[in-house]
């Protein structure tokens, strides 16, 4: 049953991921002229990102949002961006494939792990820490 409910997640993640996609290319060709592609690309991820997180939260993992998930959330686009550049860098450099299609096999490459990471940032709960039998407390904590 566990797995049925873990495929749902992940299934309703790759909507998200869509959503995110459509939004940053519409954020980025509002604002691309008037910017310069660099900005605008700065900014179309900000947006694209804040929205993947609202729709992660509710729609993907249905927990509430947070100021410290939404601090950490980026993490998962860094681990997006590591995996699918270097996939992308292999299927071009070594592979052969182009780079048009390279881009689409990059991200699907990315997106178990980034799903992985999303989930570990969206649903751990910050739990303090507590001494083992026959530990104690680390420096600093007073309990």
């Amino acid at each position: 049953m566990r797995a049925l409910n873990e495929s749902g997640k992940f299934a309703r993640f790759v909507v998200v991921g869509a959503v995110n996609t459509v939004v940053h290319y519409l954020v980025y060709l509002a604002t691309w002229l008037l910017l310069g592609y660099l900005v605008a690309h700065v900014i179309a991820t900000i947006a694209a990102m804040t929205v993947s997180y609202a729709l992660n939260c509710r729609f993907t993992f249905r927990v509430r949002p947070r100021l410290r998930t939404f601090l950490l959330y980026p993490a998962s686009n860094c681990v997006n961006l590591g995996l699918s550049a270097g996939a992308m860098f292999l299927l071009v450099e070594v592979v052969g494939v182009h780079p048009l299609l390279a881009t689409v096999l990059g991200g699907l490459v990315a997106t178990p792990a980034t799903y992985l990471v999303s989930r570990l940032i969206l649903t751990s709960r910050k739990r303090p820490l507590r001494p083992g039998p026959g530990e104690s407390l680390p420096m600093g904590r007073i309990s």
